[in-house]
């Protein structure tokens, strides 16, 4: 499956019935940091989940033709960011371009920070804090 550069967040959800509609519901986090917005009309898609074993034979034929989407990083770039959130061992967690991951050690959450990438994997990249920014810069 090809994801478009216009993807704001990925995030998994129940569909639930309420008052003679189905909801799926947004994660506040998505529109806390600023991925949505409150009130903006958006383009919406839902796909099946899967296990691992439920993999079909046209699921395997579009494996096999399909590129990954390549990382919007790469080692050595520089990206100004605000940290989101901290990760289970206290490292800072920031998203860019469809909601890709880096993870920050050494920051603090709401903190804004230049950063450089130091390593780059197909789902997480990693960065170290070049300078620390007063949050209006």
């Amino acid at each position: 499956m090809d994801i478009p550069a216009q993807l704001r967040c990925l995030f998994s959800a129940s569909v639930e019935k309420r008052n003679g509609s189905a909801v799926i519901e947004i994660p506040e986090q998505e529109v806390q940091t600023g991925n949505l917005q409150v009130g903006k009309t958006y383009r919406v898609a839902v796909l099946a989940a899967r296990t691992a074993d439920e993999t079909t034979d046209t699921d395997a034929t579009s494996q096999s033709t399909h590129t990954p989407q390549t990382p919007p990083v790469e080692e050595g770039e520089q990206r100004t960011v605000e940290i989101e959130d901290l990760g289970d061992q206290g490292d800072g967690i920031t998203r860019v371009e469809r909601g890709f991951v880096v993870i920050v050690p050494e920051s603090k959450q709401g903190e804004r920070v230049t950063v450089e990438i130091t390593d780059v994997q197909r789902n997480v990249a990693f960065a170290e804090v070049v300078e620390r920014l007063d949050y209006y810069e």
